[in-house]
């Protein structure tokens, strides 16, 4: 990583689909290591779009986005997805082995991890998310909440320096919910949390970037966003009823 440099660089990139419709429009967004950064936005902002990019399962079609001063491109696509984990909505996207411990395992063996530094990779990956006891477990045995954890250990398994979270929180009880909360907070990482919950990314990412129609409206502390009225009502972001963001906030 360069010095001093953000671990996540995304200059002027816009992005069309084959179909022809524009996603992004000219998107910057610059992120420091150990950031926890949330990306809000109605439906249709171009929150998936962008996520894509950082990985590289989408190519952009204008601009960069560079991760520890790597583009993100061809000939560097094998470290980029080692130094971008990310998490789907749905679990059942990123489990597929018969056990806990062959998911998370899979992703440090393909890049030629054996023996006991694989399983020590694995172990703590686990307890990372607090999941260790499951390991012999198949992951369709688990509740959702457990399975979303896995999945979240399957990318810690690579060592990665950023760890993109796509809704974390959908489908979640209040118990698992928190669970979740209390793990990423614990993790020594850069987070990105694409997410609709705005009383989840207030508890959880200082910093937040509004997402709408292509372009960033809005980058700031969550707070402050959160409590931009007009903001809010012009690019459809509302707030669960009763909830106060300015007595509510952001933990370490």
């Amino acid at each position: 990583m360069r010095a001093g440099g953000p671990v996540l660089a995304v200059t002027d990139l816009a992005y069309a689909y084959p179909d022809g419709h524009q996603a992004l429009y000219g998107v910057n967004l610059a992120i420091e290591q150990g950031e926890r950064v949330a990306v809000l936005g109605p439906n249709g902002a171009g929150k998936t779009t962008l996520v894509l990019h950082l990985n590289g399962i989408l190519e952009a079609g204008h601009g960069s986005v560079e991760v520890g001063g790597l583009p993100v491109a061809k000939p560097h696509l094998r470290e980029i997805r080692r130094r971008v984990g990310l998490v789907f909505q749905d679990p059942d996207d990123q489990l597929f082995m018969p056990t806990v411990a062959d998911d998370v395992a899979f992703g440090p063996a393909n890049l030629g991890l054996v023996g006991e530094e694989l399983n020590a990779r694995v172990e703590r990956a686990l307890a990372q998310v607090g999941m260790a006891e499951y390991a012999k477990r198949p992951p369709h045995h688990l509740s959702f909440g457990q399975r979303r954890r896995v999945a979240v250990a399957t990318v810690l398994a690579m060592d990665p320096e950023i760890l993109v979270l796509d809704e974390p929180s959908s489908n979640l009880d209040p118990a698992s919910r928190r669970e979740l909360a209390d793990i990423i907070r614990s993790l020594d990482i850069t987070v990105l949390m694409v997410t609709h919950d705005l009383p989840y990314a207030l508890e959880l990412c200082p910093r937040a970037v509004v997402l709408s129609d292509g372009q960033i409206v809005a980058d700031g502390a969550t707070a402050d966003v959160l409590c931009d009225d007009t903001l809010m009502r012009a690019h459809r972001l509302e707030l669960p009823f009763g909830f106060d963001p300015r007595s509510a906030g952001t933990r370490s």
